[in-house]
């Protein structure tokens, strides 16, 4: 008869919790307050691994966005396979400046981000509302990426 023991959680190298960002779309953004407390918001993320950045999008108006421009520390939180197994990547984020003009660097850079999102042939609508919504990009640029995945092993 086979049983499980314990399950143990093991930390994931660098190579891993890369690879967990990149496969999950959804993530949560630690910022700090000034009273030192963090805030947190849920956000949908793009990876790059090769560059070890995270991008978001947002608009201008957002707290996390005066969060940032006021101190740059942040953590971007993503959920494993379950519950108890995650990834962060630390470091210092940045906030551009908002997309102005249709078509702009910056709006190229969110219509990349939201991909699949846009369906062929709307692209110029795309971008239009992105200058509507002054939306910016937070690129957050990991120094440090760390986690743990729960493994489960047969006696």
């Amino acid at each position: 008869m086979s049983a499980t023991t314990r399950p143990g959680p093991r930390p994931l190298t660098d190579e891993e919790a890369s690879a967990l960002i990149a496969a999950q779309r959804f993530s949560v953004l630690a910022t700090t307050r000034r009273s030192g407390h963090p805030h947190l918001t849920t956000v949908v993320h793009s990876w790059d691994p090769a560059t070890r950045t995270a991008r978001v999008s947002t608009t201008e108006d957002r707290f996390k966005v005066r969060r940032i421009r006021a101190d740059p520390r942040v953590a971007l939180h993503v959920q494993g396979p379950d519950p108890l197994s995650f990834a962060v990547a630390e470091g210092e984020a940045e906030v551009s400046a908002p997309s102005t003009v249709e078509g702009d660097a910056i709006g190229r850079e969110l219509l990349a981000l939201a991909g699949e999102f846009v369906a062929p042939g709307e692209e110029q609508a795309f971008l239009a509302e992105q200058v509507a919504e002054r939306r910016v990009v937070i690129r957050l640029r990991a120094t440090r990426l760390f986690g743990v995945v729960l493994e489960v092993t047969a006696d």
